[in-house]
């Protein structure tokens, strides 16, 4: 049996928070930076990287002492023909970057090389992406399995005061789902993060970064970056906009792609009955998924017959379509209900 110790919290010295980034990424404990498919948290990750390698600050005036080691472990990317470039155009000094070879041996969270590394380089950030890449060995989504994975993880952060920054896919939930509980694998991955940003997209080429977990600060502001894919990113520093009106923002995209469907289809049914694969055509030349497209078809009341078939479209009060007397002719449509419709041989109505 362990022997019974005790601690009076009168004995115990409170300490300062060091800080890479305050108050967004603290020294020696875990962050998070997650966020849905091309929302360019990578490329932040890899943007903070760049700032730490040259001593440059980062939005909110945060500058470091001098410039520091960072490694970087990307699992999806290539270090070749995405990395080291990106990087590069970043801004960053790539000698103070570094990388573990995994060729040969695939790296997890739990892997020594990872503590030998910090000792070598004296680096005082560490990337991992996608977070889930590094979980080798464990289930990540069991609670039992991650606990102690990420409890050695913030030991090694906290014996080098080294910032480990893990980027994270979120899953398919809801935008109103909490954060929590939108990462991939067990809520204990976000748990046990002392700090936690989500990147979200404000309009075509700008997205920012919401601080929506801080244990060790109060929250800081949300911060804008540009993800130009010619003039590339770039900080925009602070934002005023709140989390509702972050969420109100995306709904209303999907509302304008929801209203640009039912614009294309009034438009092309203005004159009576089209053919569904023109207006399919129309809807992907518009970058309108189908799915939308679709949706906006219900929403309308619009029926599909099918005639000599072919699919058509056409509004509740133009469903017929009658072939012309001329052979070869386009074919026009007769104010009749669906009903009539459903009686005229070869016509099939849904």
């Amino acid at each position: 049996m362990s022997e019974l110790k005790m601690l009076t919290m009168s004995e115990i010295q409170p300490e300062p928070v060091n800080w890479l980034w305050e108050p967004y990424i603290p020294s020696g404990k875990i962050s998070m930076i997650q966020g849905d498919g091309e929302m360019g948290k990578t490329t932040v990750a890899l943007a903070i990287a760049a700032a730490v390698s040259t001593g440059t600050a980062l939005p909110g005036g945060f500058a470091f002492d001098a410039p520091a080691r960072v490694i970087v472990q990307n699992a999806e990317d290539s270090y070749n023909q995405t990395i080291r470039p990106r990087l590069e155009m970043l801004g960053a000094d790539c000698d103070m970057i570094h990388a573990i070879d995994e060729d040969e041996n695939a790296l997890s969270f739990t892997d020594e090389r990872i503590e030998q590394a910090i000792i070598k380089t004296q680096a005082k950030l560490c990337i991992f992406d996608p977070v889930q890449a590094y979980f080798r060995g464990a289930n990540m989504n069991s609670a039992n399995s991650v606990r102690p994975v990420m409890k050695h993880l913030g030991k090694v952060a906290e014996r080098h005061d080294c910032a480990f920054l893990l980027v994270g896919h979120l899953n398919k939930g809801s935008l109103r789902t909490r954060a929590a509980y939108r990462g991939l694998g067990s809520i204990d991955i976000y748990s046990a993060a002392r700090s936690v940003m989500s990147v979200n997209k404000l309009d075509e080429y700008t997205r920012v970064m919401v601080h929506t977990k801080s244990n060790l600060a109060p929250k800081g502001a949300m911060i804008a970056f540009g993800f130009d894919p010619v003039a590339g990113f770039s900080w925009q520093g602070e934002c005023d906009i709140n989390a509702d009106d972050l969420f109100n923002g995306a709904r209303q995209t999907q509302e304008r792609q929801s209203d640009k469907a039912q614009r294309l289809i009034l438009d092309m049914l203005s004159n009576g009955a089209e053919e569904a694969a023109k207006i399919l055509h129309a809807a992907e030349m518009q970058g309108i998924s189908e799915k939308t497209l679709k949706r906006a078809k219900s929403e309308l009341g619009v029926y599909s017959f099918k005639k000599s078939e072919r699919w058509f479209w056409a509004m509740p009060i133009e469903t017929k379509f009658i072939n012309n007397y001329e052979e070869g002719q386009e074919g026009h449509v007769k104010a009749l209900s669906p009903l009539t419709l459903l009686n005229e041989k070869n016509t099939e109505v849904i």
